[in-house]
């Protein structure tokens, strides 16, 4: 699973923990306590080098972790342990409200994350959904993360190559390893997984591998030379490494591994499954609500929207039911105006123009990081979702906002495009986590942290609530949209909890989303799917969106004419993601003092 910076080590012991107090002034940063830190990101970067990668920082990019080692998984774990009993020296009722503030989202953070050492996650080490091979395949094309500007950047990337055939190998000893625990994938995913690894081995020609980009795009003020060099070792290392890599791993799993699959869809049907699922419900909410507590919200929640729904369906003057009004949108021509990938990004960019008099209203923090919409690459759109991927903090690669478009003659305006846009683009994701990247005094574990789901999606669901205010949903088929955007994750709560622990099929719960929303029943099997592969991530849009909302009604009701909309805004985003319980306590502190 996803540790976002949380990795741990050694570290020299501290001389003092305690800044003398003045009397009559207010306290001052904690040095000490800001040094453990330092150090505890830059050693969290020597570990996680694709994290420093993502973050913009170059120094590691030739390296690639063996993280499902034994030997790396022990360090991981000291290296937890040892920073925790660190920080912990510091008596926090002596700290300023800043350094409390990060005092209680680390301590926090490192928890939970020692937590799920016992739950043996790399027994599964990736799925069709959450993988490396993946990963690598948008680093290695030249058009994502990875740069490829130097002959040293060209060079740094054939050593991370190497370093997958490593990382493969390990991936195989344990998925072996969790078929001895009985700790395997459902058969559904496996059969998933295996054709996207096809994909990405090139049987003759290695010009026509993915790979083979950033040799396509050599830098011309390269010399002849190195040109002839990195073009040679970029064939033999597409030939040598990194098609037989891929290969063994989806023979592996078409030969070796999918006769052990289970049949069944949910963590219910592992050993301890019902520890391990309430663990990443922990890990993935920042909360201790438990499972059917959240499955109670989510059958509320359906309930309420489908009322909204029903009200929009009466007002277009409809006459069939719910179903077939979703039948409708998903098959009226009218509805798939668009005939090439250009003109879909073309009506996002509207979408962007439209809002922004309403966006200045609303946000007087706005990022410096340049933001660009773009189509997702061929070799993973099929399985993609559209996100955003974070920019660098130095603004030299923008935050980018991936459509994926695989028909644009099908791309259907009522699903939820203006909704869609607020989510993943502008405000949600970049404003979020460029603004956070871009707050020098934050500690670096929480600028570049990238974690706490239930604060990061579940801004950027709020967001989705802000479309009115902000000029859109003015077309009911678009704010329909919204509403089965929002009807999404709502259902999430109801499907991941009761495929995880009340044995809801794979087939029941496509049935659930299909009657409840308007999706295709291709649509419904790869967000189960997805669900199957990384439990309780989707419980986090819907219980941050409610936390969030939930607060916004209280200081308004609270504060009356002292509440300014825009300021809240601010005060929500400008510490950067932590677990909502730390939250909460945060925004209620800045509430009392208006």
């Amino acid at each position: 699973m996803k540790k976002a910076f949380l990795y741990l080590f050694a570290a020299a012991a501290l001389a003092a923990c305690k800044q003398p107090k003045t009397a009559g002034t207010a306290k001052a940063d904690n040095k000490e306590l800001a040094k453990v830190f330092d150090n505890y990101f830059e050693e969290s970067l020597k570990l996680n080098p694709l994290s420093a990668t993502y973050i913009g920082d170059n120094r590691y990019n030739d390296q690639l972790p063996n993280d499902g080692s034994t030997e790396f998984i022990a360090k991981d774990k000291a290296f937890y342990t040892n920073y925790l009993a660190q920080v912990k020296h510091f008596n926090r009722e002596d700290l300023n409200e800043a350094d409390q503030l990060s005092y209680d989202i680390f301590t926090y953070e490192v928890q939970l994350s020692l937590d799920g050492f016992a739950q043996h996650f790399e027994y599964m080490p990736f799925n069709q959904f959450y993988a490396l091979p993946l990963t690598m395949g948008q680093l290695g094309s030249g058009s994502g993360a990875q740069p490829f500007k130097t002959v040293k950047d060209y060079n740094d990337w054939l050593k991370r190559v190497s370093a997958f055939a490593v990382w493969a190998d390990t991936a195989i000893n344990n998925f072996n390893k969790g078929i001895k625990a009985g700790v395997v994938l459902p058969k559904a995913l496996v059969v998933k997984a295996i054709p996207e690894l096809q994909d990405l081995v090139v049987v003759t020609d290695p010009t026509k591998s993915l790979f083979y980009g950033p040799i396509t795009n050599l830098p011309k003020d390269f010399s002849d030379a190195d040109k002839k060099q990195l073009t040679e070792a970029y064939k033999k290392a597409i030939t040598s490494t990194i098609s037989p890599t891929y290969k063994k791993l989806a023979d592996y799993l078409k030969t070796e591994y999918l006769p052990h699959a289970r049949s069944t869809s949910g963590f219910s049907a592992l050993p301890d499954g019902a520890a391990k699922y309430t663990y990443l419900v922990k890990q993935q909410t920042t909360t201790d609500k438990t499972p059917e507590e959240i499955y109670q919200t989510g059958l509320k929640e359906v309930s309420r929207i489908r009322g909204i729904m029903d009200s929009i369906k009466t007002s277009v003057g409809f006459k069939g039911d719910l179903k077939a009004f979703f039948e409708y949108m998903k098959t009226d021509p009218k509805f798939t105006p668009y005939k090439t990938p250009k003109e879909v990004l073309a009506a996002f960019e509207n979408i962007h123009k439209r809002m922004e008099p309403n966006l200045e209203k609303m946000f007087n923090h706005v990022p410096k990081t340049p933001f660009e919409i773009r189509q997702t690459e061929a070799f993973r759109a099929a399985s993609a979702s559209a996100e955003y991927n974070a920019g660098s903090a130095d603004g030299t690669r923008p935050g980018i906002f991936y459509v994926p478009i695989l028909d644009a003659t099908k791309f259907n305006i009522t699903s939820g495009m203006e909704s869609l846009f607020l989510h993943e683009a502008i405000p949600g994701h970049h404003y979020q986590i460029s603004l956070t990247q871009e707050n020098e005094s934050l500690p670096k574990f929480r600028r570049f942290d990238g974690g706490e789901n239930a604060y990061v999606e579940g801004w950027a669901l709020y967001c989705e609530s802000l479309g009115k205010e902000l000029g859109l949903y003015t077309d009911p088929y678009q704010y329909m949209g919204a509403l089965g955007d929002e009807i999404h994750r709502a259902i999430r709560l109801v499907v991941d909890v009761a495929i995880h622990t009340k044995g809801m099929t794979r087939e029941q719960a496509i049935k659930y989303m299909m009657d409840n929303e308007a999706i295709s029943e291709q649509g419904a099997t790869a967000e189960i799917e997805r669900y199957m592969a990384i439990p309780g991530q989707a419980l986090g849009y819907k219980i941050g969106a409610l936390k969030i909302r939930e607060l916004r009604t209280k200081y308004e009701k609270q504060l009356g004419s002292k509440f300014n909309l825009a300021e809240f805004h601010n005060q929500v985003l400008k510490d950067g993601a932590m677990p909502l319980a730390v939250f909460e306590g945060k925004m209620n502190a800045w509430a009392a003092k208006q």
